[in-house]
């Protein structure tokens, strides 16, 4: 009897053990997903994964860095009236990098340009690809919609993610939601 309860108990540790270590894995992974660094000109850099990276308002300074480091294009998703956007263009293609222009107006989210920018993000030519607005915002709600709905993620782990890059306002939160919803 003794030697079938040493074996139940073994196998019990060894289930307990391949468990522990398969969540610390998923852990790991998660918090490998949003890595804040540091990248002169960029505010609120976020590096989600080797081929993208998210940020806020980004200056000149930061598209030379960024062509140093493999990116091969910017998508600014600031509107055309915001300060610094007319000559971003310019910048970024002096820069050596591909320029992608989708203003996204946070008080009034355009899907067509969600559409847009979920085609350009699964454009391998496009990647690595930075992806910015003002402080983040903007970035994390598209974003969000990206995990949903081309890597497959949970909605709830999505939107953890985008507020790690900086989602913050509950009207893109529900525009990212009901985006979701009606393009599954």
């Amino acid at each position: 009897m003794e030697t079938g309860t040493s074996r139940r108990r073994a196998v019990t540790l060894a289930v307990v053990l391949l468990a522990s270590a398969g969540l610390l894995h998923a852990v790991a992974v998660d918090r490998q997903a949003e890595q804040k660094e540091t990248l002169p000109g960029a505010q609120n850099y976020t590096r989600v994964d080797a081929t993208v990276a998210c940020g806020g308002a980004t200056s000149a300074e930061a598209f030379p860095e960024l062509k140093r480091q493999g990116f091969a294009s910017v998508i600014n998703l600031r509107q055309s009236s915001e300060p610094g956007v007319a000559e971003e263009a310019a910048l970024v293609e002096t820069a050596g990098l591909e320029y992608i222009h989708l203003p996204l107006d946070a008080g009034a989210p355009d899907p067509a340009v969600v559409d847009k920018f979920l085609s350009a993000v699964a454009d391998e030519s496009n990647q690595p690809v930075y992806i910015h607005c003002a402080s983040a915002n903007r970035v994390g709600a598209v974003w969000a919609i990206k995990r949903v709905l081309q890597d497959d993620w949970a909605l709830d782990k999505a939107l953890a993610e985008a507020d790690a890059i900086g989602l913050r306002s509950p009207q893109l939160r529900e525009f990212a939601t009901e985006y979701i919803k009606t393009h599954r």
